[in-house]
């Protein structure tokens, strides 16, 4: 009896390792979408590209990327992006998603033309923006794209000369704004950590966006299109996906889409993120950042403008920080969530005063929150 259940042990190990000694280490053959597994020499999931450790067959998988043939299916965790009617609502589309299954599904996609409306839209409505009098710039030198990584200080003087703080930070969009940006810690790899006070301010921010015509209007849009049933369920949302924590390092809650973006951090010893104007005239005007030159300056004549510069921030550089500048927070906040919702991780063409330009938007891929909602990992203007 004994030497039976010996072997019957044996051969129920044998069994329940079977699947991993069955299948090749190195390669991706039935693993496309799976979780990390560390008994694999590399892995088949979408983060695998950030971390570099993708199994040399993991274009295996891309397909799983893509909406073809694949439009209304069922909902599959393992899929790295989906193609269903829920897709939208959830922000984790397949990048293709309008555009091979656009009207499948309760008309919650979006077209391109649909994007360049809705954005016009709200920068006309964008009444808190500054004016030229409120806002002004000492640009100074100018460096090419090729160059922009020198490190090298060409401007003796701020980026900004001048900001209306008493009109432009006593609006409460503005004061609510400003309000966040001393509650985070920039270094990932540090936990967050948030006070009851801390996390109103987050309430009283959400609160004070949805109060302008910005914000309402997309709000309106996305309830037209049946993504969300009330405002309650949409400020939820958007304080989950912009606020709601994740790990960019060392597998502690240390990032989120709003700390990332709007307050900038700092990761493997380079800026991350950082991408509001508000901030950085801030943090300049307290000595903590060095404006060191521009490559690309937008073809507005009115605010918001948008400037792609270089600066190095308390010892940290980063090399091409893209902004919107003179915007509020809420036409910043607003264009970013319809890129996010609309177009997730590609480019989004936007029409702001008459001129398109394009806005990348990242999703966070280790982490959801909700029934497999993405929050935002990052969201900026692309310039030339």
């Amino acid at each position: 009896m004994m030497f039976t259940l010996v072997i019957l042990s044996v051969f129920l190990c044998s069994a329940a390792s079977g699947d991993l000694s069955g299948r090749n280490k190195d390669s991706c053959v039935s693993r496309c979408g799976e979780h990390v597994n560390h008994n694999y020499n590399c892995q088949c999931n979408s983060a695998c590209v950030t971390h570099g450790d993708c199994c040399s067959d993991y274009n295996l998988c891309q397909s799983d990327s893509s909406c073809k043939g694949r439009c209304s299916e069922t909902y599959n965790s393992r899929n790295p992006c989906h193609c269903n009617a829920k897709c939208s609502q959830y922000h984790n589309c397949c990048q293709d998603y309008s555009s091979l299954c656009g009207g499948s599904h309760s008309g919650a996609s979006f077209t391109n033309e649909e994007i360049l409306t809705i954005s016009e839209q709200l920068y006309s409505l964008d009444t808190n923006k500054a004016t030229e009098n409120d806002v002004h710039l000492n640009l100074q030198n100018s460096v090419p794209n090729s160059q922009t990584g020198a490190k090298i200080d060409h401007a003796q003087q701020r980026l900004f000369a001048y900001v209306n703080e008493e009109v432009l930070f006593s609006k409460p969009t503005f004061a609510a704004f400003i309000a966040l940006l001393n509650n985070y810690n920039r270094m990932t790899g540090i936990s967050e950590k948030f006070t009851m006070e801390q996390l109103e301010e987050q309430d009283v921010f959400i609160s004070e966006v949805m109060k302008t015509a910005v914000m309402d209007k997309l709000y309106r849009i996305l309830l037209s299109k049946k993504m969300y049933n009330s405002m309650v369920e949409f400020e939820e949302d958007l304080k989950k996906m912009w606020f709601g924590l994740y790990s960019r390092s060392s597998n502690v809650l240390d990032s989120s889409g709003f700390e990332h973006i709007f307050s900038g951090e700092v990761k493997r010893g380079k800026v991350s993120g950082f991408h509001s104007w508000i901030h950085f005239y801030l943090a300049e005007k307290n000595g903590e950042l060095n404006y060191y030159s521009y490559s690309y300056n937008g073809p507005w004549i009115n605010y918001p403008d948008v400037l792609a510069l270089q600066f190095n921030w308390n010892g940290y550089f980063k090399q091409v920080g893209s902004e919107f500048v003179g915007s509020s927070p809420e036409f910043d906040f607003a264009i970013f969530t319809l890129c996010f919702i609309a177009k997730p991780n590609s480019s989004c063409t936007v029409r702001l005063g008459g001129n398109t330009m394009k806005i990348q938007t990242y999703t966070w891929t280790k982490s959801t929150y909700g029934n497999g909602k993405k929050y935002v990992a990052s969201a900026f203007p692309l310039t030339p």
